[in-house]
């Protein structure tokens, strides 16, 4: 039996998973195809596809800087450059923030951290108890598993409602409304235009990426990433499996619009609608550990919207348990 069970394998679980694993015996369970969480790359032949999740890293706090350096010392990240197109009024913009990236894609990061972890992929969570000091953990496959220790990384409106039995902290008692985001992922005609990136002030679409100017892959489409704004996304997000196509063509649209791209033929197009995408207001604690009952909770929502905050959460609740 592993010492410890991790549910999640995004930047917290795989942060978390990394650290444990050098002093105890860890297993992870996520119910995704792969690892990455908001991190994830939408593969779609080869080397070729989508950062739909987590667009970039920009590090801000000295911890996360100096990971991230040895991670591109270690060719595991890098920066993306080219032109990145700021049209924002609202917020300034930092001419000297780094866009870090995945050499491969952005879930590089938790693929380096889980290494030499023992992953499960497609096991969804259904139910947990405790009993006699042990953790028993119901997956969607039937099976039934024990755990001494408990580690869970999910987001905040699924944690509460698979852990209120078990966690007596105010944080839980909160009323948080996690923002959603829905992301379109389309492949056109290539064209002339050679900006890597757009920050939008719009209403409908905040961001588009070019993922041709990462140079992972040559296609012979030019791949963009196009994502909503938290308020559009959080007004359509529960019909948008239904309203997928509507919901793409009106990014879509916007995308040409407001880039000056010539509207073309477009080849292909997905759509991935983000529930819970993130928490822009932080807690007071960065994370969550009951000693007694060996359950501990790490996330990003604890901290903030950015994927550092999921790696400063980790690295708070490994200190928990460590002391």
């Amino acid at each position: 039996m592993s010492e410890f069970c991790i549910i999640g394998s995004g930047i917290s679980g795989s942060t978390i998973a990394n650290l444990l694993n050098k002093k105890y015996s860890v297993i992870l369970f996520d119910k995704a195809r792969g690892p990455g969480g908001r991190a994830s790359f939408k593969r779609i032949n080869g080397k070729t596809g989508f950062d739909h999740g987590t667009q970039y890293i920009s590090p801000k706090t000295k911890e996360f800087k100096k990971f991230t350096k040895d991670l591109i010392k270690k060719r595991i990240l890098k920066v993306w450059r080219g032109k990145h197109v700021f049209l924002s009024s609202k917020k300034k913009e930092d001419k000297k923030h780094l866009k870090v990236i995945g050499k491969n894609g952005n879930n590089d990061i938790s693929k380096y951290l889980l290494k030499k972890i023992n992953c499960n992929y497609h096991s969804e969570l259904k139910k947990i108890y405790y009993k006699n000091k042990l953790w028993y953990l119901l997956f969607d496959d039937g099976k039934l598993r024990s755990f001494k220790n408990l580690i869970l990384t999910c987001p905040f409106p699924q944690l509460k409602k698979i852990s209120k039995k078990f966690i007596n902290n105010s944080f839980l008692r909160k009323s948080i409304k996690m923002d959603a985001n829905i992301t379109t992922m389309i492949a056109i005609k290539k064209n002339k235009n050679s900006n890597s990136s757009y920050l939008f002030e719009d209403s409908i679409l905040g961001w588009a990426g070019n993922e041709n100017s990462k140079k992972r892959f040559k296609s012979k489409y030019d791949l963009w990433t196009l994502q909503s704004t938290f308020n559009w996304a959080n007004k359509k997000i529960n019909k948008n499996k239904n309203n997928k196509k509507e919901n793409s063509k009106i990014m879509i649209d916007k995308f040409f619009k407001l880039s000056n791209i010539k509207k073309t033929k477009i080849y292909y197009s997905l759509n991935h609608g983000w529930r819970y995408s993130s928490n822009s207001r932080p807690f007071k604690i960065k994370s969550y550990w009951d000693p007694k009952k060996r359950l501990g909770v790490c996330a990003d929502w604890f901290v903030g919207p950015r994927l550092e905050s999921g790696w400063i959460s980790a690295h708070d609740l490994f200190k928990k348990i460590s002391r």
